[in-house]
């Protein structure tokens, strides 16, 4: 008889973790396991890769009141009689204005958008909460499931939130799952109580998909140095230091185009920032590609300047591409890339990104030995599906 199991997640944008899941869907045996996936909005680049054999519940009607201005909420419930949910859209509202933090405002408006969700009335072997926050909280507050399960996809420290909310949420998880063993670590220090439950599960990755997806053809025909990154348009990215990277590169002499995929919060922001610096020519963010692989194929370096990461699936996806690879030393480079066997690490500013480029640039012997044992490497992670059967077994 089929395992009945549950993934919760937001949307399906154009993150890492988002990806991953897909990658997850994709990699799951459907002769094992019968599979829901409840989404808080059907939306994001990746919405159309969810696998068929995947049965996608109803998105939940009352989520878009806590996705839109007050006053067209308030307007809404007061015309369907729903005056019960007027208070916790009140109190929500008073946290998105008052509360700074991102994360720490997704967590703190739970327990009113809560009241407003509905409970999934069905009953799993296992749920996964596959994102840090809502799709966690939800797993546990509106799914009976024998097993719980949680998934941070970052450094936990770096992410800001606030542990007094989570400790409540992690206590009724059987297992905490997170991406690397950097990230396990930070996880055990700030919740030694629950470090039994704590488990390392890396994203899944297919060379073979990749690889074959990245042989599309692109208009990419630049003669200079073409540099690489995706991610987000976030603090987290760091994408201003690759800007001013970028103007230290022209003020050198040096001809390079550098191609950012990936769209987000600071693209205005950034956009400004390129304009001032008169790099609209050079500096080229490309927005969303529902395939970004032919553009690291073609990159000659490819070059990750975050603040902080969990496990980058996009460095993973440069490695499996055999490219020359700069990377900023965030907590968790080091799980990915080995300094001057497999890539660069550099220090987390401009001046260090411009030097680690130029570095890679000008010595062709260093180039060669990095690609050559990224060769070697074996970067398929296809058999970590098996760590989530374990973790989903009957307690």
């Amino acid at each position: 008889m089929k395992k009945n199991i549950l993934f919760v997640m937001n949307n399906l944008t154009s993150g890492g973790a988002e990806k991953a899941l897909i990658s997850l869907l994709e990699t799951i045996d459907y002769t094992i396991y019968d599979v829901d996936l409840f989404l808080f909005k059907h939306e994001g680049l990746f919405f159309s890769k969810i696998p068929d054999q995947v049965n996608l519940l109803e998105e939940p009607f009352e989520y878009k009141y806590f996705d839109m201005s007050i006053v067209e909420a308030l307007f809404d419930y007061l015309k369907r009689g729903r005056i019960d949910l007027v208070f916790s859209r009140l109190c929500a509202g008073f946290i998105f204005k008052s509360e700074k933090n991102r994360a720490r405002c997704e967590q703190r408006v739970w327990k009113y958008l809560s009241k407003s969700l509905k409970s999934i009335n069905k009953k799993y072997d296992a749920a996964i909460g596959y994102l840090e926050k809502n799709p966690v909280y939800f797993c546990i507050d509106k799914v009976n499931a024998n097993k719980k399960i949680g998934f941070i996809h970052n450094d936990y420290d770096k992410l800001g939130m606030d542990p007094n909310i989570d400790i409540i949420y992690f206590d009724k998880l059987n297992s905490i799952v997170t991406v690397s063993e950097e990230c396990a670590n930070v996880l055990k220090q700030r919740f030694p109580m629950y470090k039994q439950k704590v488990e390392v599960m890396f994203n899944i990755v297919s060379p073979n998909v990749i690889d074959n997806m990245s042989l599309e053809t692109i208009d990419f025909s630049n003669k200079g140095i073409k540099l690489v990154s995706v991610g987000r348009l976030n603090h987290q990215k760091g994408f201003e230091m690759a800007i001013e990277a970028c103007k230290k590169l022209i003020e050198s002499g040096y001809d390079v185009k550098w191609y950012v995929i990936g769209e987000g919060e600071d693209k205005s922001k950034l956009e400004q920032l390129i304009k001032e610096y008169d790099l609209q020519e050079i500096f080229i963010l490309l927005g969303i590609k529902e395939n970004p692989y032919p553009y690291i194929r073609e990159a000659d370096i490819y070059v990750q300047p975050s603040r902080f990461e969990g496990k980058s699936i996009a460095i993973d996806e440069a490695k499996i591409l055999h490219k020359p690879i700069v990377v900023t030393n965030f907590s968790t480079a080091k799980d990915q890339i080995r300094n001057e066997e497999n890539g660069l690490i550099v220090d987390m500013n401009s001046q260090s990104i411009f030097e680690g480029i130029i570095k890679l640039n000008n010595d062709k012997e260093l180039r060669s030995n990095l690609i050559e044992n990224l060769t070697k490497e074996s970067l398929g992670t296809e058999s970590e599906i098996q760590k989530l059967y374990e973790l989903m077994k009957a307690v």
